[in-house]
């Protein structure tokens, strides 16, 4: 005989199994400047080795604002555009401010509101049903590029876990070895013991718990 808590456990792993694919959208040829190397960095439009040294000094960015702020300083808004369509920090569909969104090159402010109607996303393919509407799908796969849904870290499949960007099979392990989470608080305290608090709040962008 099934019981309940037997029943339960096997809808939760169903609903996972529905969600394998990475919350964080599959990066084509757009690079997170966080985990870039020197030599991909330097092969940017526009990023000369002066603003790479100040990058690479500076980061992790936390966000999508905040490197175009340190950008901002050397770089016209066009001279950014035509950097993020190789460089990008990927956005939280369920969170990012409108300002942030507009960052993504070819988004206006129709999209913008496209972005926002459908929230709360509960994965990617929510985001490529709906914003499918109004583009094809090129275009959709372009765009997903430079987006992510946070995903649940006591459910996440290791699919989901390694698409965000600089997680490799290391920190797989310890990703996993302390679940359950009951708090993001834990994430912070343990996967602190790996990295600094920087790099666990910008991994942190990337996770929740339900």
């Amino acid at each position: 005989m099934v019981r309940v808590r037997d029943l339960a456990l096997l809808v939760l792993a169903t609903g996972v199994a529905a969600q394998a694919e990475g919350q964080v959208g599959k990066s084509g040829g757009v690079r997170d400047p966080n985990v870039a190397g020197e030599p991909e960095l330097l092969a940017v439009p526009h990023l000369t080795p002066a603003i790479v040294k100040g990058l690479l000094e500076r980061r992790p960015f936390l966000s999508a604002t905040e490197l175009d702020a340190f950008l901002g300083t050397s770089l016209t808004a066009e001279q950014r555009r035509e950097v993020y369509g190789k460089l990008f920090i990927a956005i939280n569909l369920n969170g990012a401010p409108r300002e942030e969104i507009l960052l993504i090159p070819g988004v206006g402010n129709r999209m913008v509101r496209e972005f926002l109607e459908y929230r709360p996303y509960d994965g990617l393919a929510r985001f490529r049903r709906e914003i499918g509407k109004y583009v094809n799908a090129e275009e959709v796969a372009r765009l997903e590029q430079y987006v992510f849904v946070p995903i649940n870290l006591n459910t996440a499949s290791d699919e989901d876990i390694l698409s965000i960007p600089g997680v490799g099979p290391r920190m797989l392990r310890e990703f996993k070895e302390y679940r359950p989470y009951p708090s993001i608080e834990k994430f912070r305290r343990e996967i602190g013991k790996y990295v600094n608090a920087r790099e666990v709040a910008r991994l942190e962008r990337y996770v929740m718990v339900n």
